[in-house]
């Protein structure tokens, strides 16, 4: 079986990549079993390099903070800021801290350096202002796309004030409370001020739409596509809040796919200016349903990458990597009998498998999937491999 598997596999390039898909995609996703691993960023850096130069790729996307990456493509685009301070305040989930995040950044910020900006590689975070323990208040995205709107249009089509806005935010603490994750009554998704902040949102969006003609000419793409961005984060986030609140079975369920959905149409957005690689957990990336076990029990929600699949068709393909050991979180040798056993067999460190021969080769009944001794580490789904282009397999973490 190792041999026949070996005939299948090629090494972690664009040009290989490329060899497995019917036409250069517009949105590539290279997805991770886990997150923080240096040699998994140090893949992704290596082959989106090679796909901007070698087939025209001009953004990476990854799973963080929307918003927040505004900060880091700034810097990567005109140099704004220092690369310390993007790394600390341009990045959620903690990513700042992983040195092959700051080799990106650092990396970008040099290509970009004297080129025209039809040439410059552009950085963008795709998830919302969220945390597992908690999600952002709405205050920065909706306050920022009224003052855009301010500038721009008479007064009196404006909903309403940024005064009334602050008043209805409220102090901050009393969106970010850590408590809301587990306690919905800790939550103020459903109070009064919060669904007079969703209509608000949803007037002020319609606003921004209602007035593409004249902000066309007004204000440059750029800034027209930060005022889409906050709006679509200000809705997803009072949404979301709204289902903080939620006491029923099915809370988590709306939470996990409110998350996934608005990643969606973050890289919706993002494909309409070029091609994309987007970095993220494999659960986001899959056509599949994705699967989890939460304090709650298990949730079941369809993944960013299933929601967009269904708009861009074949111009949406996804990697999935697998790792052998992670040594320091107890991951060891996988069993032979699984496909992570099978590929660590293979004298390459690193490899990329051509997922639907390799399903073949499995025959009608697949191995089982691996069990991961560590939680943070999701293993390689058998049933899956139809689903994606390509397996990337990295030996050892």
């Amino acid at each position: 079986m190792a041999a026949d598997i070996k005939d299948i596999t090629a090494a972690v390039d664009a040009a290989s990549v490329m060899r497995l898909l019917p036409g250069r995609p517009r949105l590539l996703g290279l997805g991770e079993p886990t997150h923080g691993e240096d040699a998994l960023l140090d893949l992704r850096n290596g082959l989106f390099r090679q796909l901007v130069e070698q087939e025209g790729y001009r953004t990476v996307a990854i799973e963080s903070d929307c918003v927040r990456g505004l900060v880091v493509d700034d810097y990567v685009t005109s140099g704004t800021g220092s690369l310390d301070d993007v790394m600390e305040r341009g990045f959620s989930h903690g990513w700042g801290a992983h040195a092959g995040n700051r080799e990106l950044v650092r990396w970008m910020r040099a290509h970009n350096e004297c080129r025209p900006a039809s040439e410059q590689v552009r950085f963008a975070g795709v998830d919302g202002p969220l945390e597992i323990t908690e999600a952002a208040s709405p205050r920065r995205a909706l306050t920022a796309l009224h003052d855009l709107l301010a500038a721009l249009v008479d007064a009196s089509l404006l909903p309403c004030t940024a005064e009334t806005l602050d008043r209805l935010l409220g102090p901050d603490d009393r969106w970010t409370d850590p408590a809301a994750m587990t306690d919905p009554s800790r939550s103020v998704g459903r109070s009064a001020e919060a669904d007079r902040l969703r209509l608000l949102a949803d007037d002020l969006v319609a606003l921004l739409d209602t007035q593409t003609p004249h902000l066309v000419g007004a204000v440059s793409r750029e800034d027209r596509d930060r005022a889409r961005l906050y709006g679509r984060t200000a809705v997803g986030l009072l949404r979301y809040h709204h289902a903080m609140a939620d006491s029923s079975p099915a809370r988590m369920t709306r939470l996990c796919a409110l998350r996934d959905l608005m990643m969606a149409h973050n890289l919706l957005a993002l494909v309409e200016r070029g091609p994309v690689l987007l970095h993220a957990h494999n659960s986001h990336l899959q056509r599949a349903k994705s699967t989890m076990r939460m304090w709650e029990g298990p949730v079941e929600w369809w993944s960013a990458g299933a929601l967009v699949g269904v708009r861009l068709g074949a111009e949406y393909a996804f990697l999935t990597t697998a790792l052998g050991t992670i040594g320091h979180r107890g991951v060891d040798t996988p069993a032979p009998d699984t496909v992570e056993g099978l590929l660590y067999a293979l004298p390459e460190d690193r490899c990329v498998v051509d997922a639907r021969r390799l399903a073949a080769a499995l025959g009608d009944t697949p191995p089982a999937p691996r069990v991961s001794p560590w939680f943070g580490y999701a293993p390689l789904d058998p049933a899956h491999l139809t689903d994606t282009a390509g397996v990337v397999f990295v030996k050892d973490a």
